[in-house]
């Protein structure tokens, strides 16, 4: 018998799966997010992984490739809570790609415009491409949630184009992108958002109090090839590849 959350994700494109994880364990790897973006950040002026304030202040932005970096990531992602979480939505086991955490601070964190995944991955069949967002936070309107255009993923790739300023934002010309059908992604500390490759998303600035940290993780399945390469690095492809536990 499908799931609410299965039907959810393929009618919108989207689904949220509460509890997840414990919120003592988003909190742990929160821990370790801030500790590994806070060393970058003092590492790297680039845009890329820090947040800039009007006033000149800085804070750390994001984590690529976290998978790579600490063993307490790698545990986090493939744990088979997760990943049989994934082979639900997809039909199929799941290969890990890639990942990030956005970290997004308080009064800090820095928009992500509109934009579809597969734009940038060119992965197909991109049915069988999807990212699980981990809830690091309780995550809300205020402080900077994913919002989608529903049913967005039963259409075509948009055009993108680079965002004056921001190289690594591309994004759809805003009259290809209705509104009209957005939807808010509200999800608590340790829960996941799901979203197809092809959806459309977006997150605003946090204007709140609170972090607003997400842990994104890319899978596809053995289906999939690219285009562009985007699969030639993935983690599945590693030797050490670790198994789901």
């Amino acid at each position: 018998m499908q799931s609410e959350t299965y039907n959810h994700y393929w009618q919108k494109g989207w689904a949220v799966m509460e509890g997840v994880f414990s919120r003592e364990e988003a909190d742990r790897i929160a821990q370790i997010a801030l500790e590994v973006s806070t060393r970058e950040m003092q590492e790297s002026e680039d845009s890329y992984v820090v947040d800039a304030s009007a006033g000149g202040e800085t804070a750390p932005r994001k984590i690529d490739t976290p998978f790579l970096k600490r063993t307490e990531f790698q545990a986090f992602v493939m744990d088979r809570r997760l990943t049989q979480a994934v082979e639900q939505m997809l039909g199929a086991p799941p290969l890990l790609s890639g990942d990030q955490v956005f970290m997004k601070p308080p009064h800090f964190g820095s928009a992500k415009p509109y934009h579809q995944d597969n734009f940038y991955f060119q992965c197909d069949p991109g049915d069988h491409v999807i990212t699980a967002w981990i809830a690091l936070d309780d995550v809300r309107e205020e402080n900077g949630c994913l919002r989608y255009i529903d049913g967005s993923h039963k259409g075509p790739i948009l055009p993108h184009e680079a965002v004056p300023g921001e190289p690594y934002n591309l994004v759809p010309p805003p009259e290809l992108i209705d509104l009209a059908k957005e939807s808010l992604a509200l999800v608590r500390k340790g829960g996941v958002v799901f979203h197809h490759s092809q959806a459309l998303h977006t997150s605003h600035r946090n204007e709140s109090d609170q972090w607003r940290r997400g842990y994104a993780t890319h899978w596809v399945t053995s289906e999939v090839t690219s285009s562009n390469g985007t699969l030639d690095k993935a983690y599945f492809r590693r030797e050490d590849y670790p198994v789901a536990v």
